[in-house]
């Protein structure tokens, strides 16, 4: 096997070979670790083709590897810039060429040290790419999971419940801010244009934040941790109301709130847990649901 990897930048049109290449590498981990993984690549691809096509023009960085005997992707890996935020955001290396020094190359490109105020990674358990990630100076905070079940009707929301347009883009940004630390401003154009954006709001003041769809939930946003059980109840209603077979959740593991709601209400962990890992502590994590299926924060 070669080490002589062609390396260039990734562009719009590499987008639906990079996430098989991506469907491969998971596929492949799984298997190592004795949860074979069942999906339908082609359905998934029509859930994630709009978000990923929307990364491919918003990358920070985006850097591509190719087997220079017949020109194969063999690697792909994404960042993500907000601010002073800095998120790996996709990492992959084809099965047969993993330990070749090909991840060091495609780390140093998209994730250089130095660069980012705050430097994320939502990592799978994959421990030799851990190991990586603590070399790029990031250390594991948290656990995440996928929190997934049927959904059933719940009770009336007890906050009153706003229809968002893109004209609130302000107030959503204020609620991540308050949370995270930052504001996503690149993601709100597509957040507002795919999901329908909710507000939640006591007494007239905005209090928690939802962006929900068919093919996907969040982020979620809740100044206090207590309101996110309304929220959580609302967001329900609407898969259930929607006729969704199942809502799937990207939840925090140190979010105490949400994953006692969430069990109490018949939600259980779908697959293995997520690390979150960052160069240094930031936000508040047991008031937030991060963006669903987990890609990015």
């Amino acid at each position: 096997m070669s080490k002589d990897f062609r390396l260039r930048r990734g562009t719009p049109a590499d987008s639906r070979a990079a996430f098989e290449l991506s469907i491969a590498a998971v596929g492949d981990l799984m298997t190592r670790q004795n949860h074979p993984m069942k999906i339908d690549a082609e359905s998934f691809w029509k859930v994630l083709e709009s978000y990923l096509s929307h990364l491919a023009v918003h990358a920070a960085e985006w850097w591509l590897a190719e087997d220079p005997s017949d020109r194969s992707l063999v690697g792909h890996a994404r960042s993500l810039e907000r601010g002073g935020l800095f998120e790996l955001s996709e990492f992959f290396v084809r099965p047969g060429f993993q330990a070749s020094g090909l991840g060091k190359q495609l780390i140093d490109r998209v994730f250089p040290k130095g660069r980012g105020e705050v430097r994320v990674i939502i990592a799978t358990n994959d421990v030799r790419a851990l190991a990586r990630y603590y070399a790029a100076g990031t250390v594991a905070r948290f656990p995440m999971a996928t929190l997934s079940a049927a959904p059933k009707p719940a009770p009336s929301c007890e906050l009153e419940v706003v229809a968002a347009n893109p004209s609130d883009v302000a107030v959503f940004a204020e609620l991540e801010r308050a949370v995270v630390g930052y504001p996503r401003d690149a993601d709100y154009p597509w957040l507002f244009r795919e999901r329908e954006a909710l507000l939640y709001r006591r007494h007239g003041r905005a209090v928690g934040s939802a962006f929900f769809s068919k093919t996907g939930l969040g982020p979620v946003t809740s100044l206090e941790p207590a309101d996110q059980r309304a929220i959580l109840l609302d967001l329900e209603n609407r898969a259930h109301a929607a006729g969704l077979e199942e809502m799937s959740l990207s939840v925090p593991m140190v979010n105490d709130v949400a994953v006692a709601h969430l069990f109490g209400r018949g939600f259980k962990i779908d697959g293995p847990l997520q690390f979150f890992m960052s160069n240094r502590a930031f936000g508040h994590f047991d008031r937030f649901l991060a963006f669903a299926p987990a890609i990015v924060l």
